[in-house]
Formats: structure tokens, C-alpha cells, sequence
């Protein structure tokens, strides 16, 4: 068996015990985990710690090793890791690229663009997009020469309509950046009817897939895009650090990325100067030696991901999510988040009252177990298979008492 193998191997037997928690089993009521409510920044799941442990242990003795192994063995571990993201989206190999998060996954995608694909058109995303895209999209409009086209939220509205989006979307959009489903809002968008306009008006269609990806079942090819971003952060229970996007093979001929180093070849072996081509795959976005640790630290949880199924985490998070609604309704909070399952992410938000502190609110729950955050006056609940339903009656005491006082 080689070292590969092995850190599979060995991964595979540090999850298996706990792959499927139950209410009875798996924490109790008082597990220091059982209240986590973060899948949408940070993703747990049992038996976590012991298996990334294992993965960097391997890592360790790999590039530690008398001999000339370790190069070959680290990239099966990033390309295996890499291979999981795509299986898990329905993505053929070769499709994906790699970089340090999606806002740079979507910097190379757009450089990469013919210029006359940009240049004097127009780029459409909403206002509940994640602020870092549009900070990005923002400052690269001028150099290459396209529009950014912001769709505003409606007035008190909690998130972008869809049809809103359509209406701002015409011949003249090159590219749309769409979120499948928001940060501040857990909206689930109507992929569908945006995707098959997006095509209607010639459009390259992208997709954040980061708040949801892990949660909700997802397909590139259903309906077919043409670029989608995540991390392995949240849902997919990884690392910082890492980045992964998918580029439709039919696309990738026409890009060329602007950063670009002696892995972005076929052979990145070939040293001749006057000899640069770039790999036909998606490995024309790497540049030069890429990062190995963050990938092999996050493939313990795609794979505990895989092992486990999205349906189950779904329904988990789907029963959940409804018990998470009637606290919020019980103390008259208002919920932000879409109440249909179908319009909904993995996250219950809610509006904290102007006459309280949410960050006050968040700590007193942190010292009853409960782990949420805020965003301004919205506070965030991601309930995924270490959250516990007696952790959640916790949750409604802690707010009835807050609300009392």
C-alpha cells in the first residue's frame, strides 16, 4: 500500500465509526458540539480533529521522507482531493482548477477572458452577493474594460429578486455572477429560470456555490453553466486556504491565464523557454509549485462528506431548520430566510431587534453552548449532523430570557 493509500486508508477508519450521529448516540445534549450552528462559515463533523490529525501526520512523513517520493505523493493527495470536489458536483476530470479561495478562482477566470469578451460590455451580480466578488469585479471593470452592473435589493427587502435580476439582464451582459444561495439570507435563487435566460441573451454564466455546496444537491451539467467557485470551508467541513472552481470544457480552450508558471503546461517539467503551451485541462490555472497542504487537510472531510450522503445531512438540516423557525416565531424575531425548504439554504437567519445588541445576544448564547454569529442586526443559524435537537431547546430558553430583559 502506498502512502497514499494508507492516508486514505487511515482517514477512512478514523470516520467510520461516526459517520451517521443520532440524537441518542452520537453527542449528548451537553457535547461541547451539539450546539454548533456555523456550517455556513466553519463545517464539523465527529471524529474531525482525529482525522485531519491523521492526514497532515501522513503529510508530515511523506515530505520528511530520505527520497524523492514526496512530490509525487502530496499531489495525489491535492489531486484527490480535487477529484472529490468534482465527483460531489458532477464534474468530468480535468475540469477543475485550484487557488487560495474563490475570490481569486474568480480573478483568474475573468483575466483569463478573451478581451473582447469583456471589453465595452457589461457584468451583472446582485447586492447580496458575498462582498468580496464584488469588491473584486469593482476594481477589475476598469482595467478590462467592462460595466459592473449591481441589482440592488427593493426597499426593507431581505435579499435580491430573481426577477429583479432578469430584468437587469440583457444582450449586453457578458457575464453573470450569480449566488446560489446568499450569506445573509440563506435565499436559494431560481437557478433554472436565471441559467436558461442567461443563455437566451448569449450570456457566460458563473456560479458562488460556497454557502450551499455540501447541503443541497448540485450539478454543473443540470442546468449546465459554465464556471462554479466554492471552498471547502462550511459544508464541506475543510481547510482555509483552498479554493476550487469548475470551467466547462467547452470553455477552457478560449482562456489563457494571465498567471501562469511551469505547472500551467502539459508537462511542467519542460524548462525551454521559447516552448510554453498551455495543459488542455483545467491545470492551465495552475502558475508555479502549488499549495498541497490546505487540499490534503480538507480531503477528510469530503470524504466524510461522500461516506455520508447529502440527503441525510439535508434532512437533518431541513428538520432542524423548521424547529429553528418556530423558536425564532415564539420570540417574534423576525426570519430574513425564505420559510419554503425549496427557496432556502442551510441557514435560518434572523432579525435581532433594534432594542438589543446582537453581538451581546451571540455571547450570552456562546456561554450556554449555542455557536452562531451575526452579520449587522442578523444573527445566522446552520444547523448540520453534530447539532443536537436538545441543544436547540437551549437556544429557545437563552432568547426567551434575553427577550424578557
Amino acid at each position: 500500500m502506498n502512502g497514499r493509500s494508507a492516508q486514505s486508508a487511515m482517514i477512512d477508519t478514523m470516520m467510520a465509526p461516526n459517520v451517521l450521529p443520532t440524537e441518542n448516540s452520537a453527542c449528548e445534549p451537553d457535547d461541547a458540539e451539539s450546539g454548533w450552528l456555523m456550517f455556513h462559515s466553519v463545517g464539523k463533523f465527529s471524529g474531525q480533529e482525529e482525522a485531519v490529525k491523521a492526514a497532515l501526520a501522513t503529510f508530515s512523513e511523506q515530505w520528511c521522507a530520505p527520497d524523492e517520493g514526496r512530490w509525487t505523493l502530496i499531489d495525489q493527495g491535492r489531486r484527490e482531493m480535487l477529484n472529490c470536489w468534482a465527483d460531489l458536483i458532477g464534474a468530468p476530470r480535468g475540469s477543475v482548477m485550484a487557488a487560495a479561495n474563490v475570490t481569486e478562482c474568480y480573478y483568474a477566470f475573468f483575466e483569463a477572458l478573451p478581451s473582447h469578451a469583456l471589453a465595452g460590455r457589461k457584468v451583472i451580480i446582485a447586492e447580496d452577493c458575498f462582498p468580496s466578488l464584488h469588491f473584486l469585479l469593482a476594481g477589475l471593470a476598469p482595467r478590462l474594460g467592462f460595466e459592473l452592473v449591481t441589482v440592488r435589493q427593493r426597499p426593507d427587502a431581505a435579499f435580491v429578486e430573481d426577477e429583479d435580476f432578469l430584468a437587469a439582464w440583457n444582450e449586453e451582459v457578458a457575464v453573470a455572477v450569480i449566488t446560489w444561495v446568499t450569506s445573509t439570507a440563506s435565499r436559494r435563487c431560481d437557478l433554472d429560470a436565471l441559467v436558461a435566460h442567461g443563455r437566451s441573451m448569449g450570456s457566460i454564466v458563473t456560479l458562488d456555490i460556497t454557502q450551499a455546496v455540501g447541503c443541497l444537491p448540485f450539478d454543473v451539467n443540470a442546468p449546465a453553466i459554465d464556471f462554479a467557485a466554492s471552498t471547502p470551508l462550511k459544508w464541506l467541513c475543510g481547510m482555509p486556504g483552498a479554493g476550487m472552481a469548475y470551467v466547462s470544457p467547452a470553455l477552457l480552450p478560449r482562456l489563457e491565464p494571465l498567471l501562469r508558471g511551469w505547472f500551467s503546461q502539459p508537462d511542467p517539467f519542460n524548462w525551454q523557454l521559447d516552448r510554453f503551451t498551455f495543459a488542455a485541462d483545467a491545470r492551465r490555472f495552475d502558475n508555479g509549485t502549488p499549495s498541497y497542504l490546505p487540499y490534503i487537510a480538507s480531503l477528510p472531510g469530503l470524504k466524510w462528506l461522500t461516506q455520508t450522503g447529502i440527503r441525510t445531512i439535508r434532512d437533518h438540516n431541513l428538520q432542524l431548520g423548521e424547529r429553528l423557525i418556530q423558536i425564532a416565531d415564539n420570540h417574534r424575531l423576525r426570519v430574513v430566510s425564505p420559510r419554503s425548504a425549496e427557496k432556502r439554504g442551510g441557514t435560518v437567519v434572523v432579525e435581532i431587534p433594534a432594542d438589543h445588541a446582537p453581538a451581546d445576544i451571540q455571547r450570552g448564547l456562546m456561554a450556554a453552548g449555542i455557536v452562531c454569529d451575526t452579520r449587522s442586526e442578523r444573527m445566522r443559524w446552520s444547523p448540520g449532523l453534530i447539532t443536537r435537537g436538545a441543544k436547540l431547546d437551549v437556544l429557545d430558553r437563552e432568547l426567551g430570557r434575553v427577550c424578557r430583559s
